[in-house]
């Protein structure tokens, strides 16, 4: 099993600027072999790239590929996951043995450097916060946002794991309560915040890495104040859970309007870090 404090960073890491997806399963990563054709070959399409791949291949070729591959569930552009072409590191060293590329060789450096991070790791979890931490001070974020936002993911992981012991396992039970957390907090959806704060509608962006820091206080506050509630009453049901969510959440929200009465200003920003974004160059 991944470890907990690691789950959330793990998901996506950048060769050469461009993004390959990945998951943990059965201890050991698995990597989108379409982003990995993407990587190496600068195709337009890398999708069709596999695809002509796969077609090319003879009949023991073919019967390799379908050993090498697993279909996993990965995150898409449009948010949703979808079953996709995944292979572990021995099966990408094989695999990129099928696509010419001059990249072929430093793409293996950075697969190896990888693979041994993540054993790192897992004998020494705080590495992985150190580097969160370091990606976000490359993207420029002040260094009291970083440790907001390492502290919100914490808060967050509490509170997941929360769910999953009363009994929540589908990724669209997480988004529903996650919704009536954000809804009773500001007002809105995290799909209706990042309108608001004129993210890219198809985009990957994470909306928490396009908050300030009261926006962030206040998220923690209703997370971690619905965890408690759950943690004292133990649903075992959807809608006791929701419910809960609803209350973690008016909490945060009524802080958050006491905040703005204060302030003379409301605390939900159309601010982002876009333009940070930008700055993250993680090339070997």
């Amino acid at each position: 099993m991944e470890n907990k404090s690691n789950k959330q960073f793990n998901k996506l890491v950048l060769f050469q600027s461009k993004e390959i997806r990945r998951i943990w399963h059965e201890d050991e990563w698995y990597y989108s072999v379409i982003d990995i054709c993407s990587a190496l070959t600068e195709s337009l399409n890398p999708r069709d790239y596999w695809y002509r791949i796969k077609k090319r291949a003879v009949n023991e070729e073919k019967m390799e590929l379908s050993t090498i591959c697993r279909q996993l569930k990965l995150d898409a552009s449009d948010g949703k996951k979808y079953k996709t072409d995944c292979a572990n590191t021995e099966g990408i060293f094989r695999l990129i043995q099928s696509i010419p590329s001059p990249k072929a060789e430093p793409f293996k450096r950075w697969l190896a450097k990888v693979g041994y991070e993540r054993i790192e790791e897992i004998e020494n979890p705080e590495l992985a916060q150190q580097r969160m931490k370091e990606i976000y001070e490359k993207k420029g974020y002040p260094k009291d946002w970083i440790d907001k936002r390492l502290r919100g993911i914490a808060i967050r992981q509490n509170l997941t794991d929360e769910w999953r012991e009363r009994g929540i396992k589908e990724q669209r039970d997480f988004a529903i309560l996650t919704a009536e957390i954000s809804k009773a907090t500001f007002g809105m959806t995290p799909g209706e915040y990042k309108q608001h704060k004129n993210l890219p509608e198809k985009s990957k962006a994470n909306l928490r890495d396009h908050m300030d820091d009261l926006e962030l206080i206040f998220t923690m506050l209703g997370e971690r104040v619905t965890t408690e509630i759950s943690k004292n009453e133990q649903p075992d049901t959807f809608p006791e859970n929701k419910n809960i969510a609803k209350r973690g959440g008016r909490i945060a929200g009524n802080a958050r309007a006491e905040t703005e009465k204060e302030l003379g200003r409301p605390v939900v920003s159309k601010s982002n870090y876009l333009d940070k974004d930008d700055k993250l160059k993680l090339e070997e």
